[in-house]
């Protein structure tokens, strides 16, 4: 009789685990919806931007990674049909100051209906930023009252995360639009140096960064069409490139972009595609004191013939440890 209620109590167990290892099977990943279908324009009673306030997880240390998903809605073209700077920022709790988590340019003509969910958009760098009750901001540099329509949510995927605990500050972020970059190829007074330090007891630090350029600026067509090479240099020491180039825009899967010219590449970026994220992994030995970082563009003179020239650019510092951590600290 013991035996037959021992083997029964296993079954019983063993069931249980089996349900609960199906559960975690078919639900690794848990969905969580933002903005639905709001609209941002230029016009009265318009903004080019839209907030919200929505709840998401609050057992980070559990994600291993997260996911952004952009819809763009433009049924029957009746959206702006240019080709328009626009990105999405987390608020940090702390200081309030807004994060950018992603960019993209939209599409000529058309939205992103071509894609299942849209563009997807890897944002497991802000987790520590994307718990709980958090505001979230959706920015478009239209000029249109048909502006763009927009549905994003997100993908928080359990499982075991690189390290425990992560953290990310800005170094600088010069983003709020194509125009309101740093001026290339004339003098201008953005500050593109700081001081970092990062925590002694870091395990991995990487410095991850955004750049897209405007403008059709003489000799080049710069900084839209140009190819240049950005430097970064840590202590003085020219330490990382990012070279501006073409990323093959004629192969979007977005190629409904008619009669836009979507298809020729830029330096750097495509119509109706997310802006690549251009990561730098920092030395361990720069752990535990302050260093310099510097922001260099490549030499080169706007002739003023034919407008001006900008890189919108952010720049953040991430830190990750099996331990708890400490946030980098970034002065002037």
């Amino acid at each position: 009789m013991k035996k037959i209620l021992l083997l029964s109590l296993l079954s019983v167990f063993s069931l249980l685990s089996c349900n609960e290892d199906e559960k975690l099977q078919e639900e690794p990943v848990k969905n969580y919806k933002t903005f639905q279908k709001v609209k941002v324009a230029f016009a009265e009673g318009e903004s080019q931007s839209a907030e919200g306030i929505f709840n998401f997880p609050t057992d980070v240390e559990k994600i291993k990674s997260v996911k952004m998903y952009i819809q763009d809605f433009c049924p029957n073209k009746d959206c702006d049909e240019w080709d328009r700077f626009a990105n999405v920022y987390v608020k940090d709790k702390t200081s309030g100051e807004w994060y950018e988590i992603g960019r993209f340019i939209t599409p000529y003509w058309v939205g992103t209906e071509k894609l299942e969910r849209g563009l997807e958009v890897d944002v497991t760098d802000f987790k520590s930023l994307l718990t709980g009750a958090t505001e979230l901001k959706i920015y478009t540099e239209t000029w249109s009252a048909k502006g763009r329509t927009y549905s994003v949510d997100f993908d928080f995927e359990y499982g075991t995360p690189d390290y425990k605990y992560s953290a990310v500050v800005p170094v600088f972020q010069y983003n709020k639009s194509s125009i309101d970059g740093v001026p290339y190829g004339k003098t201008h007074s953005f500050d593109m140096s700081r001081k970092i330090n990062i925590a002694s007891g870091t395990e991995i630090a990487y410095l991850r960064t955004i750049i897209s350029g405007w403008g059709h600026a003489m000799p080049g067509n710069c900084a839209e069409w140009c190819v240049r090479t950005h430097h970064i240099t840590i202590n003085g020491t020219s330490t990382f490139d990012h070279k501006l180039e073409g990323i093959g825009c004629a192969k979007n899967p977005i190629n409904n972009q008619s009669p836009g010219n979507w298809k020729d590449d830029r330096a750097g970026w495509c119509p109706g595609m997310v802006v690549p994220v251009r990561f730098n992994n920092l030395q361990k030995s720069l752990f535990g004191t302050a260093f310099d970082f510097e922001y260099q563009f490549e030499n080169w003179t706007n002739n003023g013939s034919n407008g001006d020239a900008f890189y919108a650019i952010s720049t953040f510092v991430v830190v990750k440890s099996n331990n708890p951590i400490t946030k980098p600290t970034v002065t002037n």
